[in-house]
């Protein structure tokens, strides 16, 4: 028998505002909120993120971070809707002949829109 990811927890000083924003991104909805902590999800559960409070500035790169790919538009579509959504554009080194782009969310946890479509 194996795990399975259930959960990816991210500290952050504003659970509300970034889990927000992630609901956006990803289609999820908020499950749970409690003082210190929102939790969301896709339709079914299968794996939540949960965004809880910490007051600890972020100082340097994640050695972890999330890629995503658009579902339903263009690379290029869906980092305009991800930069109106509050993203901004990351430099961490990675040049300019890569195939995704590097953002950071509200709270400047990377990310990268990776190129091509997935399902839903």
């Amino acid at each position: 028998m194996a795990s399975r990811i259930t959960e990816l927890v991210l500290d952050c000083t504003d659970p509300e505002r970034l889990a927000a924003f992630w609901c956006e991104v990803l289609g999820y909805e908020v499950i749970d909120r409690e003082d210190v902590l929102v939790e969301i999800a896709p339709s079914d559960r299968r794996t939540t993120m949960l965004f809880l409070k910490n007051s600890d500035t972020k100082l340097q790169k994640l050695r972890l971070h999330i890629d995503v790919r658009a579902t339903d538009r263009s690379q290029d579509e869906e980092l305009e809707r991800l930069l109106e959504l509050g993203a901004t554009r990351a430099d961490i080194g990675q040049g300019d002949d890569v195939s995704w782009y590097t953002l950071h969310d509200p709270e400047g946890n990377e990310f990268c829109l990776l190129s091509g479509r997935v399902e839903p």
